[in-house]
């Protein structure tokens, strides 16, 4: 597809997305008709596993139809938005689908459970709160802490990924931690 094709489809989904931000049913089954093979695409490659990537896939286009509200153009375009709500979603449901499994060993190991039920339920909110902050992050700085704090790259190859020099996506993880940390004590 040529640049002038490319822009028109960009242009479309900002329309949609503005849409669907005041409760356009239509807009939203158009997004995704646009976008759901990419999206799929990226929950499958994620989680591996057909079944999850169309569970995650669902709860993509309810995330998309509940924040389309905070789609901003001028930060992301519209397909860099969904993706990383799709990848985001896939990797929360990866965790969703290991944690059950170590906790329930653990736990086994221990006779009283109230304790430390109390403290999985802590750390589960403490978990949930923090989601929550990074999800307030406009999409740059949740790309960048999704790399170095999830993916587990450092921050050169964090620049070299989104081809961003290296003291601008320092700013940028600074930025987002001053936000998270605002947030956190919010």
């Amino acid at each position: 597809m040529d640049q002038d094709g490319l822009d028109k489809k960009r242009q479309r989904l900002v329309d949609l997305m503005r849409q669907v931000a005041k409760g356009d049913q239509t807009a939203l089954k158009e997004v995704f008709e646009l976008t759901n093979s990419k999206l799929f695409g990226i929950c499958l490659r994620i989680s591996k596993d057909r079944e999850i990537a169309e569970d995650v896939l669902q709860e993509v286009y309810i995330k998309i139809w509940r924040r389309a509200g905070r789609f901003d153009r001028d930060k992301s375009s519209p397909i860099t938005w969904l993706s990383t709500i799709a990848r985001n979603s896939a990797i929360d449901a990866m965790r969703r689908k290991v944690l059950p499994s170590v906790t329930d060993d653990i736990l086994s190991d221990f006779p009283d459970r109230a304790p430390l039920s109390d403290k999985l339920i802590e750390d589960a909110q403490m978990r949930a709160r923090i989601e929550d902050c990074i999800d307030e992050l406009d999409s740059r700085h949740q790309d960048c802490i999704q790399r170095a704090f999830f993916d587990g790259l450092s921050y050169s190859q964090v620049a070299k990924q989104v081809d961003t020099p290296l003291n601008t996506i320092k700013g940028w993880m600074r930025r987002a931690f001053l936000s998270l940390r605002e947030c956190l004590d919010a």
